[in-house]
């Protein structure tokens, strides 16, 4: 079954723009403990989010701190940055706020007060995880890139009391998947979700892998970029087939043919678990492609008629229209290369208040889940 929803406004009359604005980014209050040392970034939709970009570091001006760069018209999301998502800016008592919003239309100077610093309270943040959910390892080591990560599991209910093998889903950031207090932008509450679906959907053990930081774009792009540096999504979507898979498989009762493994993620989570699923179509059952990154590896639209055939599992595509002009088209592209080229069960999901952040795709997991997971399906 191959199935377009649209929620909201007719694709055609997104018209992209392509004259370009100067928009300035002006901060003039900080917290009273701000290191005056440290630096300052713009992350957000135009720079798929990058805590660090160099090209988006905040120069000082006047006593304040001014940035400025070329867009072109449309909506915009942001935050102000110290270089990584641990230090975003943060509400009073080192709330989670949301995503500042902007929409551009001719020059543009915005002028911004940052109230804290998310950091600055990390210690007081309260874990939110279901005592299900335990890390397997802070440091589980990852040969394909020489690196560590700590890995989180999720196990249903049922498991301590049955002899059940369970399907399982392999999910990235996984940071922000089940917990408040390690999130830098809000969680996922993606055991509250299972919890609570109860008998609609089948029961599934999820594997959350921790993003790598100031890796993470290299890390879930399959390819080199322009913009951001070398890709080194093979490297690790093969420790994703190859070493965490047979672990998982070794350690915990799953069942373990390729078609009851599956991966999902937003932006370049989503690239990458679109990616995974593309190179090894026989190792995994289905892919959740939330708000995918697409535009940052134009190669990828290159490539896909060439191995499409062989991907015959499930996917769930999903954008919002407030995410940025190009999103749902660059979404919709793929989408459209995989109908022509691949008998997948595919799904479009296409919502018009979708916003890019874990709010949003917090409200999506449960209904991309009973797509996926159903046993009616």
């Amino acid at each position: 079954m191959r199935k377009l929803l649209l929620t909201g406004l007719l694709l055609a009359g997104m018209a992209m723009a392509h004259a370009q604005h100067s928009v300035t980014f002006r901060i003039r209050t900080l917290p009273s403990y701000h290191k005056a040392s440290e630096a300052l970034f713009l992350a957000g939709s135009f720079n798929n989010w990058n805590p660090a970009q160099p090209m988006a570091k905040f120069e000082p001006v006047d006593g304040g701190y001014s940035l400025t760069v070329a867009l072109q018209k449309g909506k915009y999301e942001y935050k102000v940055t110290r270089g990584s998502w641990d230090k975003v800016e943060a509400g009073s008592n080192g709330a989670n706020v949301a995503n500042r919003v902007v929409e551009i239309n001719s020059d543009t100077l915005i002028e911004l007060s940052i109230a804290e610093w998310a950091d600055h309270f990390a210690k007081q943040k309260v874990s939110t995880a279901n005592p299900r959910v335990k890390v397997i390892d802070t440091a589980f080591y990852m040969p394909q890139l020489n690196r560590y990560r700590r890995i989180w599991i999720y196990l249903p209910e049922s498991y301590a009391s049955s002899k059940k093998k369970y399907p399982v889903l392999y999910m990235h950031d996984g940071q922000n998947l089940f917990d408040e207090a390690t999130s830098f932008s809000g969680e996922w509450g993606v055991d509250e979700a299972l919890d609570t679906l109860g008998p609609k959907a089948e029961e599934v053990i999820v594997v959350g892998i921790d993003n790598g930081g100031d890796k993470r774009l290299n890390e879930y792009s399959p390819y080199d970029m322009e913009r951001f540096g070398k890709g080194e999504g093979n490297q690790y979507v093969d420790f994703l087939v190859k070493t965490l898979r047979p672990y998982i498989n070794k350690n915990y009762r799953t069942k373990k043919c390729g078609r009851h493994s599956y991966t999902a993620g937003s932006s370049m989570g989503g690239l990458i678990s679109f990616y995974a699923l593309y190179k090894y179509p026989k190792k995994f059952g289905g892919a959740g492609v939330f708000s995918p990154a697409f535009w940052v590896t134009p190669q990828l639209f290159k490539n896909v008629p060439l191995r499409a055939k062989k991907v015959k599992r499930n996917i769930y595509f999903y954008a919002g229209m407030q995410e940025g002009e190009g999103m749902v088209p660059d979404m919709l592209a793929m989408f459209e290369l995989m109908r022509l080229h691949s008998k997948a069960d595919m799904t479009t999901v296409i919502r018009t208040e979708g916003k890019h952040n874990e709010a949003t795709w917090r409200a999506e997991f449960p209904l991309f889940y009973k797509w996926m997971f159903t046993k009616k399906r």
